[in-house]
């Protein structure tokens, strides 16, 4: 399934199993946290979408890099 989240006025897709709404859930309050880290706010400028299997965000970048981040 796909869902759309918001931060810092950017938009991205999240594709995670539908059985895995609650890892999206955990994904939000992650984020929220780390409204403070600069470096990962310059990260997010360049992030395309994201996965979340389990516990696990990744993050893929415009060239096809990946950010893993647990948000659990």
């Amino acid at each position: 399934m796909m869902r759309v989240i918001t931060f810092k006025n950017r938009s991205v897709p999240v594709y995670y199993p539908s059985e895995q709404l609650s890892s999206v859930e955990l994904l939000h309050h992650k984020l929220v946290e780390m409204e403070l880290n600069f470096d990962f706010r310059k990260k997010w400028k360049r992030i395309a979408k994201v996965e979340v299997i389990r516990d696990v965000a990744i993050f893929q970048y415009n060239d096809g890099t990946k950010l893993y981040l647990e948000v659990s």
